[in-house]
């Protein structure tokens, strides 16, 4: 194998301690090299769960830093394409939290900023790597319950604590831009289709949704979904079709779910349970982007793929403007 990527993190952020920087760790062809924080006194965190990595106390810094190769950036939502855009501009590879930006216009520039840098810069996305999605993809596409007529979707989870940035309309908060990008990403993604027309009825608080109930037309089958960032936790995709229906009832986060599991109900009744064993989806999600960053195979979710569904997520933010 050629020399591992060396990453750094801007930002220690939760999702970066709890699920991006472990995988980093565990993923084959990376290294998990260094961290970017503000606030050193939220180091240590990282320190004591990966000895030897170098920190930096200023994101500029890491950027600036011979040794890493690429940086993964969980930094707040208004940050991210700044900090993106940084980052290509000094010669990194970057894989960065979802939204990549708040409006899909923004991702034009990160594109042309791509092409110009010659590195690989990708949402990350970490279901479409997930072996149930592409399953769910390779069933709808073999026709495996017929004609494909509505897909319905639900995300919800308690209210986030009091200072953090979702509550923030200014930092890019709010639950469509958090989790109302996953009923429309793998909608997307395990179709291969893009709405036509879109309908939305949101409620806000504080300059932020905290409710959302979607409603899309494409082509040849409709979409309906809710998310909610204040209520009891739920997450469920189905698919629903002529001649039968796949549920999944752990579709976001199949770890939590025994793994992930599709539930086949077909045309005469009958039902077929497909169990998937428990994969890092944050660690093929890690390995992919490093496969692609040394020109392998395309990854699963460039960023062309995620201007498609950040238009998707702007044209339900105008639906209902509020």
């Amino acid at each position: 194998m050629s020399q591992p990527i060396r990453w750094g993190v801007l930002g220690a952020a939760r999702i970066a301690q709890t699920a991006v920087c472990p995988a980093i760790h565990l993923a084959e062809g990376a290294v998990l090299a260094a961290l970017a924080t503000t606030d050193p006194a939220r180091a240590g965190a990282f320190t004591a769960q990966f000895p030897g990595l170098r920190l930096h106390t200023g994101y500029q810094a890491l950027l600036e830093d011979p040794a890493i190769d690429a940086v993964y950036i969980p930094l707040p939502n208004d940050l991210h394409v700044p900090w993106t855009t940084a980052a290509l501009a000094a010669g990194k590879h970057v894989l960065c939290e979802k939204p990549i930006a708040l409006q899909a216009g923004e991702i034009d520039g990160l594109i042309a900023a791509r092409d110009a840098a010659g590195r690989l810069a990708a949402e990350a996305f970490m279901v479409v790597h997930h072996p149930q999605w592409r399953r769910v993809r390779a069933l709808l596409a073999e026709g495996a319950i017929g004609r494909l007529v509505h897909v319905e979707g639900a995300f919800a989870y308690p209210p986030p604590a009091p200072g953090n940035y979702r509550h923030d309309p200014g930092m890019g908060g709010g639950a469509l831009r958090d989790i109302g990008v996953y009923p429309a990403v793998t909608t997307r993604f395990a179709t291969g289709a893009e709405p036509a027309r879109v309908e939305a009825r949101i409620d806000r608080e504080g300059g932020v949704d905290r409710f959302a109930r979607v409603w899309a037309e494409f082509a040849e089958f409709t979409l309906s979904f809710y998310v909610s960032m204040a209520l009891a936790g739920r997450q469920e995709m189905v698919f629903h079709g002529t001649e039968g229906v796949l549920r999944l009832p752990g579709p976001f986060r199949p770890d939590a779910n025994d793994g992930g599991r599709i539930e086949w109900q077909r045309a005469d009744g009958s039902e077929v349970i497909e169990r998937f064993p428990r994969v890092d989806q944050y660690r093929l999600m890690v390995e992919a982007f490093g496969a692609a960053a040394r020109g392998g195979a395309p990854f699963a979710c460039p960023l062309e793929f995620s201007r498609g569904n950040q238009a998707m997520i702007d044209a339900i933010l105008a639906a209902d403007p509020g």
